[in-house]
């Protein structure tokens, strides 16, 4: 899933913007019928994966999440008005291969691009499918909600673990 911003808003990972932002998750991460299981928040974009009982859920679980968003941003850059640039944008993962794929573009895309230690703009910290020595997840409220479907739990790791300098294919 991936929700756009605004082109005119500065880089949605400085500092109180990004803090924010994911104060806002830890509210909406999980509704029951609708969970947030990751994330990776880029300049002009966010990306999730998130699991959803069905349309509806879907539906509702991303209008509160782009109002919490919405929220947020204009809380951090201290202004008012819209936020959000197009309708969220979905795609279905209906195999592990592509749910392996999904998440080494959200944790480990831009990580393996820049060169850096895992992003606080990520979910990566709370991820335990590192290939690897595993980092203690940092203590306090997790922003995102441990995933109950098979796909994102288990059925993933058939392809193997990831390593954190993994870069997407293309494809994927």
């Amino acid at each position: 899933m991936t929700l756009k911003f605004r082109k005119d808003l500065p880089s949605l990972r400085s500092g109180r913007v990004l803090r924010d932002l994911v104060g806002s998750l830890a509210g909406a991460c999980e509704r029951g019928d609708f969970r947030v299981v990751h994330y990776s928040i880029h300049s002009n974009r966010a990306l999730f994966l998130v699991e959803a009982a069905g349309r509806d859920a879907l539906g509702c679980g991303m209008k509160s999440l782009a109002a919490r968003f919405a929220r947020a941003v204009n809380r951090g850059l201290a202004r008012k008005g819209p936020v959000l640039g197009d309708r969220y944008d979905v795609r279905v993962l209906r195999s592990p291969r592509e749910v392996r794929d999904a998440l080494v573009t959200v944790l480990a895309g831009t990580r393996a691009l820049r060169g850096t230690a895992l992003a606080p703009a990520s979910s990566a910290r709370w991820f335990d499918g590192w290939a690897g020595p595993r980092a203690v997840p940092p203590e306090g409220t997790r922003p995102v909600a441990a995933p109950h479907t098979w796909l994102l739990r288990v059925g993933w790791r058939r392809h193997g673990l990831i390593s954190p300098s993994e870069v997407p294919s293309v494809a994927g």
